[in-house]
């Protein structure tokens, strides 16, 4: 055990996550290790453990930056994303008048992270933030999936939602529902909230047509605004 009674390995895990919050491109396994002052192997079992839950993730280049499990923690405060998307994602329920929502993968699910609903509508679908569902079904997490690099055996539906620059779904996580979602390009220095879709879902009356239009725009505008942030 550390001074005052503390975990020694959670401690480390603690100091791994401000290390790598606090650079600006990711770490390297060797420069975490130089910066916790401990053997590289350390590091590598540290990183490992925090990756398997998601609050780390591996670039291709091999750089350690924040997973998506650090954004949800994140989001339980008044956090920058919080402030950053919720104006954009409640605008867009107010133009398509249907619950608009921003979605991010933890491991092979999406979660919805946060949603609005339109200010003057009679009736809402109820999304609630920390809806979770296979990435590979429903438009939010097939944006998501849309957003990365293309895979060999990608469900047919990823590969379209990429080339048509969004995703529609009929039915597939509530009867009779319309889900309609596009990736958010986030700037690679928001390398925790790379795994972003925007979009809406809605019964009945949603216009496709207007709802695909506002929800690329939500997009865009969502990735400006970090941009500028």
């Amino acid at each position: 055990m550390a001074a005052g009674g503390t975990l020694q390995t959670l401690e480390r895990g603690i100091a791994v996550l401000q290390a790598v919050a606090a650079s600006e491109s990711g770490l390297r396994i060797a420069e975490i290790a130089e910066r916790l002052g401990v053997h590289r192997a350390i590091a590598y079992r540290l990183v490992n453990t925090l990756a398997d839950q998601h609050m780390l993730r591996r670039l291709p280049e091999g750089k350690i930056v924040l997973g998506s499990a650090s954004l949800l923690l994140g989001l339980n405060a008044e956090g920058a994303l919080r402030t950053l998307a919720g104006p954009i994602v409640q605008a867009l329920a107010d133009r398509t008048q249907a619950t608009a929502f921003l979605s991010t993968a933890v491991g092979e699910e999406g979660v919805a992270v946060l949603t609005s609903t339109p200010k003057d509508a009679f009736l809402n679908i109820n999304y609630r933030v920390g809806s979770r569902h296979p990435l590979t079904r429903g438009a939010a997490g097939i944006a998501i999936l849309a957003g990365r690099g293309a895979t060999e055996g990608e469900p047919e539906s990823v590969t379209n939602a990429r080339e048509l620059g969004y995703s529609l779904t009929e039915g597939q996580l509530q009867k009779g529902a319309t889900g309609i979602a596009s990736p958010v390009p986030m700037p690679r220095e928001f390398s925790v909230w790379q795994d972003l879709s925007i979009g809406v879902v809605g019964v009945g009356g949603l216009d496709h047509d207007l709802a695909i239009k506002e929800v690329l725009v939500a997009a865009r505008d969502l990735a400006r605004a970090a941009a500028r942030a």
